[in-house]
Order: C-alpha cells, then structure tokens, then sequence
C-alpha cells in the first residue's frame, strides 16, 4: 500500500479507538467505579505507555518552564475538563449521543475565530457553524427524553473545553513535539482528577481480584486512549492535519454503532440525521478552517 493508504488507515484506527471510550467508560461505571476513580487509572496508565514508547525512541525529554506550565494548564482545563464532562455527559446521554454533541468542538473554535480574527471568517464556516449547531438542536428538539438536555449541556461545556485545548495546544506546538506535550498533559489531567477524588472521597482502588474493573481501566487506557494517540500521530505524518481532521470525524458514527452494538443504546433516526449535520459541518470547518 502506499504512505497516503496507510496514512488513512491508521487515522481511522485512531479514530475507531477513540470512538470506544464511551463505550469503556459506560462499562466502567456499570461495574461501580467513580468518574474520579476512572480518569485517574485512565491517565496513569496511558501516561506509563506514552513515556516507555518515548523512552524506546531515545526521546525522553522533559519539559520545564513555560512549556510545562502549559501543558499543565491544558491538562488541568483543556484535556481534564474535557474527559470529566465528558463522563459527567455519560450519566445523561447514551454514548453515541455524547460522541456526536463533543464534536462540536470545531464550531466554537469558528465562534472565538469569529470574535478574534473576524477576516478570517467567511460564508462557508458561518455555514457549517449552523449545520454543527443545528444538528444538536435537531438532536434535543426531535427527542428531548432521549436526549436529556442537561446531558446536551454537560457535553457543550465538555465541547467548550476540548476547544480551548485545541486552541492552547496550537501555540504551544510551535515548540514542542506533539508525542512529548501529550506525555505531559495526561499526568497533569490525571492529577486534577486524583485531587477531585480524594477531596470529594469519591477516588478508590479497585480490589485486585477485580478483574473486570481492571479490565476496563487497562481498555480505557489502552485502546481508546494511549494507543489511538500513537495511531493519529503516526497517520498525520503521512497525509498531514488537515486529512487527519476530516477522517477523525468517524470517531462520533464509531461510537453510535459500538453504543448499539454493545451497549444496545436506541439509534434514532433523528439521531443519525443530527450527527450527520454535525460531522458535515466539522468536514466544511476543517477544509476551509
């Protein structure tokens, strides 16, 4: 196969991975583990896997200063924030719901490019704003008893968050790897759950003769977190960001499907109409973004 082929499968993998975390993390809670609980075993393991492929590649740099300010600062508010209503979000909403409504992430950033750098707006990304938006309102309007609108709410603040990560992580990449910022973000993500947890007493560890808690956490980690990190970073490589983005918008149609399958969540047809506008607009965000 050639690089541009492989470069698109392994986005996609990366995008399937990403799609199960719902998935994992609804299970997860089934089992009786806190949000706090989840996230922090979530970001310790993937953080471990992170730094031993880091170290395997002679790549072991520590970043101090400003740089690890900032990766503390979108651990703590971008990532953290994110992934805590994200499973926050779980509590109301199926898992394909929340997929679909997290990715209207790329319409806020047009909201705060909108306020920022108003000659960078033009008619196609004021477009697909309202395609993204629209399809969540269709979502909520259809069926709000399928779509609890405290869930919807949740995952904008879950959305908002992403966003600022987003925005935050573009800066600093100027400087830094994408493989060593994320290696730094995860723990500090991690921290901020950990103090939650102890704080609110909501943070235990799992007996180790649970298996399937332990299962969970070790899936999480692995296959929805640490290793389509690893996939995406080697796909951008070979058909760059902007083709990443548009590929990575399968991650919410993974989710519904898994959530159906595994989960045996209600798929709507006013669910799928809502997530296609969604992703419609994510794809015309990213192509004139």
């Amino acid at each position: 196969m050639d690089e541009r082929t492989v470069g698109i499968g392994l986005v996609l993998a990366s995008a399937v991975g990403f799609g199960t975390v719902g998935i994992f993390g609804t299970l997860a809670g089934d089992v009786g583990l806190s949000i706090s609980t989840i996230l922090v075993f979530r970001f310790a393991i993937a953080t471990l896997a992170l730094w031993g492929l880091l170290v395997l590649q002679g790549r072991r740099r520590l970043l101090g200063g400003r740089p690890l300010g900032w990766a503390a600062v979108l651990g703590i508010g971008g990532y953290g924030g994110m992934s805590g209503f994200y499973f926050w979000g779980l509590e109301y909403l199926t898992a394909g719901l929340v997929a679909i409504v997290l990715f209207t992430f790329p319409a806020i950033v047009v909201v705060v490019t909108i306020a920022t750098n108003p000659e960078r707006i033009n008619r196609t990304l004021v477009a697909a704003l309202c395609l993204s938006l629209g399809g969540v309102a269709l979502i909520v309007g259809a069926d709000p008893a399928g779509a609890d609108p405290r869930g919807v709410l949740i995952m904008l603040g879950s959305a908002i968050c992403y966003a600022g990560y987003m925005l935050g992580s573009e800066r600093v990449l100027e400087s830094v790897e994408p493989q060593v910022l994320t290696a730094h973000v995860l723990p500090a993500s991690g921290l901020l759950f950990l103090g939650i947890g102890v704080v609110g007493g909501t943070f235990g560890v799992p007996a180790a003769t649970d298996a399937t808690a332990w299962g969970m956490l070790v899936a999480l980690a692995l296959l929805s977190t640490a290793i389509p990190i690893c996939l995406l970073y080697a796909g951008l490589s070979k058909i760059g960001a902007s083709r990443a983005s548009i590929i990575s918008t399968a991650e919410p149609a993974v989710a519904v499907v898994l959530g159906a399958a595994v989960l045996e969540e209600p798929v709507s047809t006013t669910t799928v109409l809502g997530g296609a506008l969604v992703v419609v607009g994510v794809i015309l965000i990213q192509r004139r973004g």
